[in-house]
C-alpha cells in the first residue's frame, strides 16, 4: 500500500469534441432559416475560434448555437473568452473566441496558496501548467479537491491522476 496519495489539477478541454461541436454548428447554422443567408463562417485555430457572419444578431445566434452544442458535448463554457466584436468588410461582424487551456503561473499560485492555508497536511506543487497536490491520505485529498471546486474560477478545472 503506498504511504502517499496525489492528484493532478489541470485545465483541459478535448479538442476533438470542440471540433465536432463546431461542425454541427456549421450544419445548423446552414440548415436554420434565420441563418442560412448570413454566409457565416467559422474557423477553429490553434488557439482560438474566428466567427465572421453578417450581423451582431445573428452573430449572438451562432455563439448561442456553439454554446448549445459544446454543453451537450460536455465541454464547459468557460473554455470559450469572448472578444468584443469587430466590424469587418462588406458590413459583417467577426469576433475571435479564446480557447482557455492551461493554468497560468498567477493563478496556479493563488490556488497553491489557497490550498496550503486551508489544509495543512497536503503539499502543493506547480508543475508548468498543472499542480500536484500530494498528501499522506485520500481524504485530505478529497477535501483538497472540494476546497478547489468551491473556488470561483474564470477557467473549468479537472482532477486527473488520483493515485
Amino acid at each position: 500500500m503506498a504511504d502517499t496519495y496525489s492528484f493532478d489539477v489541470v485545465s483541459d478541454f478535448d479538442r476533438q469534441e470542440l471540433v465536432n461541436a463546431v461542425d454541427q454548428v456549421r450544419r445548423e447554422v446552414g440548415q436554420r432559416y434565420d441563418l442560412k443567408d448570413s454566409k457565416t463562417e467559422i474557423e477553429v485555430e490553434e488557439g482560438s475560434l474566428t466567427i465572421t457572419t453578417a450581423s451582431d444578431m445573428t452573430l449572438e445566434a451562432v455563439v448561442d448555437v456553439l454554446r448549445q452544442k459544446a454543453t451537450k458535448r460536455e465541454l464547459s463554457l468557460k473554455i470559450f473568452d469572448l472578444q468584443t466584436p469587430e466590424p469587418v468588410g462588406g458590413n459583417r461582424v467577426q469576433q475571435k473566441v479564446v480557447l482557455r487551456k492551461g493554468l497560468s503561473q498567477e493563478l496556479a499560485k493563488k490556488l497553491s496558496k489557497t490550498v496550503r492555508d486551508q489544509l495543512k497536511k497536503v503539499t502543493v506543487a506547480i508543475q508548468g501548467d498543472s499542480l500536484r497536490v500530494t498528501g499522506k491520505n485520500k481524504d485530505d485529498l478529497q477535501q483538497a479537491i472540494q476546497l478547489l471546486r468551491a473556488e470561483d474560477l474564470e477557467l473549468p478545472l479537472q482532477f486527473e491522476n488520483f493515485r
